[in-house]
């Protein structure tokens, strides 16, 4: 599915992707929104320099370079944004950052401002939803999404919780002008203290392979969080399917 749409539709104002190289459908569909405001695309051409490293773990995968210079995009992005942005995401495109008690960000945000207004920075929790595991009515599985590459996210309702007994990653909004050097899930410099903020509050739904395999599927809670925006949802990823080519029109029917 296009997250892109879910994003805007949550108030994000601009998208920047750092793209070292996509598959045909998805450049279609990024050249799209190119050619708005919406989605900033910054080459990253990486792999021309240097061997980056394919994967998060060192030992593992090598290279030159980490994850294809994963921080180096995320700090560069936040030295772009610090005259232009009040608030900055940062996660991957699989990821959305979802308020459970507000309907946009921003509205979120000025309440949690509100209370913490000495804090740039905010610590969002990642919580996985198995997309082995289908939501069993098929109230979303839309017929003209079936040869559309990628995750139908509305399908996906069951979410797993998170074992607190271990390390769990967490993404983060910043005030950019608060920040001086970010990692993936944390900040390095920053001036005044981060926020963890309530998983009930706001999390981060991630639609992906297990983390804990172990789980029982009866041991999973149910999430419809996203079901609260399907109305604008679906119409707008149709039309951009079909703007980029993916969705013919006898297909939408």
């Amino acid at each position: 599915m296009d997250i892109t749409k879910q994003l805007r539709l949550l108030g994000v104002d601009r998208v920047v992707i750092y793209n070292t190289s996509c598959g045909p459908e998805l450049d279609r569909l990024l050249k799209t929104y190119s050619r708005t405001d919406f989605v900033e695309m910054v080459p990253w051409p990486i792999d021309l320099m240097m061997t980056p490293s394919r994967g998060w773990l060192f030992s593992q995968s090598g290279g030159d370079l980490h994850y294809f210079g994963q921080l180096t995009t995320l700090n560069e992005c936040i030295y772009r944004s610090m005259e232009r942005s009040r608030y900055v995401l940062l996660n991957d495109i699989d990821e959305i950052i979802m308020p459970y008690k507000h309907n946009s960000l921003m509205s979120l945000m000025s309440m949690l401002q509100q209370q913490h207004p000495k804090t740039g920075v905010f610590l969002i929790e990642n919580h996985i939803f198995p997309k082995k595991y289908f939501e069993p009515s098929g109230r979303f599985h839309l017929s003209q999404w079936d040869k559309v590459p990628g995750v139908n996210i509305l399908e996906h309702i069951y979410r797993e919780a998170p074992d607190r007994s271990k390390y769990h990653p967490h993404k983060i909004i910043v005030q950019p002008r608060s920040v001086e050097q970010v990692s993936v899930h944390e900040v390095l410099k920053s001036f005044g203290a981060p926020y963890k903020v309530p998983p009930d509050v706001c999390r981060i739904i991630h639609v992906r392979v297990p983390l804990r395999r172990k789980l029982k599927f009866e041991e999973l809670n149910e999430d419809k969080r996203l079901w609260d925006f399907h109305e604008r949802l679906i119409p707008n990823v149709d039309r951009a399917l079909k703007r980029a080519g993916l969705l013919g029109s006898e297909e939408h029917k």
